[in-house]
């Protein structure tokens, strides 16, 4: 009986400094969230004016003057240009990593395992090392000031990550395909009549994180675009003023709303497919 106390006691205690630890980790992740978002509701605009954490009164004059007052910093228009880099580079990016990782993990040629270890050392390497070189070869070839340099960077750089769609295609049986080889389909048939239908959460997962790179990236943008019409969102909230701290706190919140919903509404495909991915390496 003392034994089974002791015991009970020990799972008590250790439930309740693991909720415990878990609570503060929560509230140390929550705090600035909550603090940006009340912030953006500030009705003085400067951070100077903050007293404590909290702004002392609100209102919509941070949103209002987001959206209406472009004359400086025109939100809007660095909005459509960080949509129109986001959505062509999932596109293309999408389909360059699929393509890698279906031709890596279903085909046996000369160079394959080189291949793939390159490729592991190279990832581990921040892509900001190579910035210089970017922007060097943008230079020469007379990129920079595009929004389509940075959809090719962004999609050149994609298949960098393929291991975790190669991982969801070796989970696919190996018989399926040879049946339908044994019906007389093709390699290009195989792979979009069997292996496309099959990887749909995989093929959402992916799109979904190729999104969402160069919709926050600021590195390479604020890099390559010099001109003010060309700035991305990110770009455009690093250079507001500091008086102009509750419009860059609704830029941020509002930003970050869409990637939110996306991520809430593609959750179970997001976990269907990483769990998938990570079967198998």
């Amino acid at each position: 009986m003392k034994k089974k106390r002791r015991f009970h006691k020990a799972a008590v205690i250790d439930t309740v400094v693991t909720y415990a630890v878990l609570l503060v980790v929560c509230f140390l992740f929550f705090f600035p969230v909550l603090w940006l978002v009340l912030s953006s509701f500030s009705n003085t605009g400067s951070i100077y004016d903050l007293k404590g954490f909290f702004p002392t009164s609100y209102s919509l004059r941070g949103y209002r003057t987001l959206f209406l007052d472009t004359t400086m910093y025109d939100y809007p228009n660095w909005l459509k240009n960080t949509l129109f880099v986001a959505v062509f580079s999932s596109l293309i990016g999408t389909t360059l990593v699929i393509l890698t990782a279906y031709t890596i993990s279903r085909f046996t040629f000369a160079g394959r395992k080189f291949l793939m270890k390159s490729t592991l050392v190279l990832s581990m390497f921040p892509s900001f090392m190579g910035m210089t070189a970017v922007y060097l070869l943008m230079v020469n070839f007379g990129l920079i000031n595009q929004l389509w340099s940075l959809v090719l960077i962004y999609s050149a750089g994609a298949p960098m990550g393929y291991l975790v769609q190669k991982g969801y295609f070796d989970t696919i049986s190996g018989s399926i395909y040879e049946a339908a080889r044994l019906d007389g389909a093709n390699n290009f048939t195989i792979f979009t009549r069997i292996a496309l239908p099959l990887s749909k959460p995989m093929l959402v997962y992916t799109a979904l994180t190729q999104f969402a790179w160069p919709w926050s990236d600021f590195i390479l943008p604020n890099l390559l675009l010099k001109n003010k019409d060309l700035w991305t969102v990110a770009v455009g909230l690093m250079h507001l003023d500091e008086t102009e701290f509750t419009r860059f706190a609704a830029g941020s919140i509002f930003i970050a709303v869409p990637i939110v919903i996306l991520y809430f509404a593609l959750s179970g495909f997001l976990v269907t497919g990483i769990s998938a991915g990570a079967d198998k390496g």
